[in-house]
């Protein structure tokens, strides 16, 4: 569907960080198998969740020699010292490191300022140093919307009620790449993820706990008593975005931060999810309802119109065909028959 949309005349090398991560992955190996690109991954592999996860898709980025991968701690206050010998060369980098997780925000805040705040200071403090450095794309959350209680969210909303410190965070680095694009001419696009699931997903998020209980037999708690609704974006989608995007950005040279949504548009009620992966796993959920739990919102929902103007992102998969082949791939990584 993407093939040639790069059209590089010659090899490029781009950095990205976040490489073992849920979309840093899907990014990087869209791009090895379709594009003339080098990459250099960089991630710190922490144990929010498995590890061997990581690990496991870092394996399939191995599987081609365009691929480099560099374990390192982005918010280490040496990291710009470390990496810069091996990046100097590099225009254009793709930040998708984050700390995850807003009920994780809740029990470990210091880890959210380290790593969605601190380190956004540090890949824009390599980004400055960088000669002739073209461009920095980097990944917010539709968090960042909080209690926002207009609808569909659009990047002209205000967005200064957070949910949560996870929010709180991510506006943060919206907030510092704005500076940092202003006082050091540095070009800047943001990108406001909504709901992202799909193969290789977090364990953290809905569909894949959803999944794991049903095929272990285990109760899964629906918090607001299951009233919820989320933009639930596929993988495949918010790839064709980023690179949409890429390539609208490419030969742009004014210098300016934007932002924007990458949903799909049309949020669908968490109790519709669980009876779609009923339907798949073929198993039947034991639920408990129970309450709205801290930093939780009640709904997530995209409003793209400049994403769709600026650089043609129109989402196609439907949560049915998406969840059907999450379930498919959820079977062939845990071995289920």
């Amino acid at each position: 569907m993407w093939n040639n949309i790069f059209n590089f005349k010659k090899k490029v090398k781009v950095l990205i960080t976040g490489a073992a991560g849920f979309i840093g992955f899907n990014f990087c190996d869209y791009l090895l198998k379709k594009n003339k690109i080098n990459i250099v991954g960089i991630d710190n592999l922490n144990n929010y969740y498995d590890v061997n996860l990581k690990k496991n898709r870092l394996k399939q980025l191995f599987q081609n020699k365009s691929f480099k991968f560099k374990k390192i701690d982005i918010s280490d206050n040496n990291f710009v010292k470390k990496i810069y010998p091996s990046v100097k060369n590099i225009k254009i980098i793709i930040h998708f490191a984050a700390q995850a997780g807003v009920r994780y925000s809740i029990t470990h805040p210091y880890k959210y300022i380290k790593n969605n705040v601190e380190a956004q200071i540090s890949i824009l403090e390599l980004a400055k140093k960088i000669n002739n450095f073209e461009h920095f794309f980097y990944a917010s959350s539709s968090s960042v919307y909080g209690f926002n209680k207009k609808t569909p969210f659009a990047v002209v909303d205000r967005v200064d009620d957070p949910a949560s410190l996870y929010g709180a965070t991510k506006r943060s680095g919206e907030l510092i790449t704005n500076s940092y694009s202003k006082m050091f001419n540095i070009n800047c696009t943001g990108l406001r993820f909504f709901s992202v699931y799909g193969p290789w997903g977090r364990p953290d998020m809905a569909a894949y706990i959803f999944t794991k209980s049903l095929f272990e037999n285990k109760i899964i708690d629906l918090f607001n008593y299951g009233r919820m609704e989320r933009d639930f974006t596929y993988i495949d989608d918010i790839i064709q975005g980023v690179i949409f995007l890429l390539k609208s950005k490419k030969n742009k040279k004014k210098l300016q931060h934007t932002i924007y949504n990458l949903g799909n548009n049309r949020p669908e009620p968490l109790l519709k999810l669980l009876k779609l992966l009923e339907k798949f796993t073929g198993k039947k959920a034991k639920i408990k309802k129970i309450g709205m739990q801290t930093g939780d919102v009640k709904f997530t929902y995209a409003d793209i119109k400049e994403s769709k103007k600026d650089f043609k992102f129109y989402p196609k998969v439907k949560i049915e065909k998406g969840l059907l082949e999450f379930v498919s791939w959820f079977k062939i990584y845990h071995k289920i028959s």
